[in-house]
């Protein structure tokens, strides 16, 4: 699996850097309808993404301790970190 993951949630631009991530569970506790992890660990898009929200989708991506989330508008506009 490539080290960025990209997916049009919401609206919005959420990209996972695999990489980065180590797990710490954040994003899934503000945004479980979007977010869950994957057997080794790591962030992953659940397969409803969207069920989230904006707002959840938000929160969820400014909570990562080591930025592993990018949250960004349609326009380009970088939302989180």
């Amino acid at each position: 699996m490539s080290g960025i993951v990209e997916r049009r949630v919401a609206g919005l631009i959420v990209r996972i850097d695999r990489h980065l991530c180590v797990g710490f569970g954040d994003c899934v506790d503000e945004a479980p309808q979007s977010f869950e992890l994957d057997e080794e660990g790591v962030v992953v898009f659940r397969e409803d993404a969207d069920s989230a929200g904006r707002a959840r989708l938000i929160r969820a991506c400014e909570s990562c301790p080591v930025d592993a989330l990018t949250l960004v508008e349609g326009d380009g506009t970088q939302l989180a970190p």
